[in-house]
Formats: C-alpha cells, structure tokens, sequence
C-alpha cells in the first residue's frame, strides 16, 4: 500500500502543483538536498563534514517519518519536481525511536500526557522561487489532510525566527509570549539550560498588528489555526535561528478552518 493510499487521496492538486506524500526513497533524497539547500546554503546552518559531503540535511527522524512533497509538474515528475517540503512524525515513529525531535529542546511532557493522537511537525522548507502564499497553502491542504485521515487530535514542533540574536526578535517574541502562550495543560517549556526569556521588551508598547506581519509565514499560519506557542525559546547556532514550540490542538482549530480543511481533506 503506498503512501497516497493511506493518507486517502492520490494528489491534491492546484494547476502544475501537487501535493501528497513521498513515494519512494528518490523523492525522500530530493526533499533532503532542498532542505540542505535552503537550511545551509542559503539560511547559513553549520554543515558537518558528512552533511557537506552529502548535501543533504538529514537526522535518524528521516527514515521513520513521513515526507509532505509540492511537485511542480512544470519541472518534472517525482523527484524532479520536489520545490517544497514538510516532515511529519507520528507518534508510532517517535515511539520507535524513544523520542520527538522536540524534545531536544523542550520539555514536552505536558504533549506526551496529553489524550489523543499527536504529530510533530518539523524540517519545513520551500524552494526559493516558490514562496508563496499558493504553496504555503498547499502544504497545510496536505497536512489537513494527513490530520483528518489518521484522526490527530494534537500537532506540534518547533518553528524558527532567522538569526540567533533574541533581542533583535524582541517585538516578535514578546508579541508571541503575551498573546499566544499555550495553556498550561499542553505547554512546552524551553529546558533549562537552553531557556530564552521570550519577553523581551515592554508588552505594552508592542504594537500587535506590527507585531504579527513581522512573524513568518509558517508561523502565522500556525496562529491563524489557532495554535499556541510555549514557554521560552531556544538558540539553535547550528541552523543560524531562534526557535520556539508551537501547539495545536487540532479541536480547537477555528469553525472556518476547520470547515475548509475538512472539505480538502475530504
């Protein structure tokens, strides 16, 4: 049984792009040289030896995790036409594993205690010629998809700010800490020795709407489906950013969202 067959469609489709699941190893490979080329040729991530040499961003979480592709037919078919991607590990994968990738810099176990099905969402990336809103929303049209299949009740992971300076990101993080901190019951909280204040600078004199456009997009998307984020940030120098944890609970989505990717979905 292939991949399209068990996320329940063969391809969403929106003129010359698609998007669906990774079918074969080639695809996996193709979404792994994107990643490298935008994670550390152009965002400037520090490569090891064996990543240079490869050129390829990958980690033990690739093998077990499932690999959203946008195909632009326009380029080619399969692994040709890779220009955007996301990597989804259900918990069955982190279970294998002994761990979600989160974990690394959160404290998830407020997640883990959490009923119901979750999905970490992570290593998302498009080629540079196509980041736009069409395929930004092309990738969600697949994730709502793979929620609505496997009944995902939470989906999280961490989302990053560019650059690892988190005064610079003041307006942003303090903006995020103030109006999106998840409730308790699902926090993340930064560890210990990698927590990041995220209030940065006076909530008061942060203008929220200016605040927002200043978020990428990956992240506003997040916020727009009513996601939450958690309790401190998290420097990572080997990819150059500022990383927070973002929660959604996939119920709490609002009614027009939920409506609309249950429809594609469907």
């Amino acid at each position: 049984m292939n991949n399209d067959v068990r996320l329940g469609f063969a391809e969403l489709r929106a003129g010359n792009l698609g998007v669906r699941l990774a079918r074969t190893a080639g695809e996996k490979d193709a979404a792994q040289a994107l990643r490298y080329r935008v994670f550390y040729e152009e965002m400037g991530a520090r490569a090891d030896a064996a990543t240079v040499a490869a050129g390829r961003d990958y980690d033990e979480f690739d093998e077990l995790a499932d690999h959203l592709l946008v195909i632009d037919h326009d380029r080619g078919e399969g692994a040709a036409g890779v220009v955007g991607t996301y990597r989804l590990i259900s918990q069955e994968a982190a279970a294998q594993i002994g761990r979600f990738y989160t974990s690394d810099e959160y404290d998830i176990s407020a997640l883990e205690r959490f009923p119901g099905r979750k999905l970490e969402l992570g290593r998302s990336c498009t080629d540079v010629a196509y980041r736009t809103r069409a395929v930004l929303q092309l990738l969600w049209r697949g994730i709502a998809a793979y929620i609505f299949h496997y009944g995902i009740d939470l989906m999280f992971g961490c989302a990053s700010l560019s650059g690892t300076d988190p005064d610079a990101l003041a307006v942003e993080l303090t903006y995020l800490n103030t109006y999106h901190l998840a409730p308790e019951a699902i926090r993340p909280r930064a560890l210990e020795a990698r927590y990041v204040d995220m209030r940065r600078c006076d909530p008061a004199a942060v203008d929220a709407r200016q605040a927002l456009l200043r978020l990428p997009p990956l992240v506003k998307g997040y916020l727009r489906l009513g996601g939450f984020v958690g309790d401190g940030a998290v420097i990572d120098h080997q990819f150059n950013t500022t990383d927070i944890a973002v929660v959604v609970q996939t119920d709490l989505v609002t009614d027009k969202y939920y409506r609309h990717y249950e429809r594609e979905a469907r």
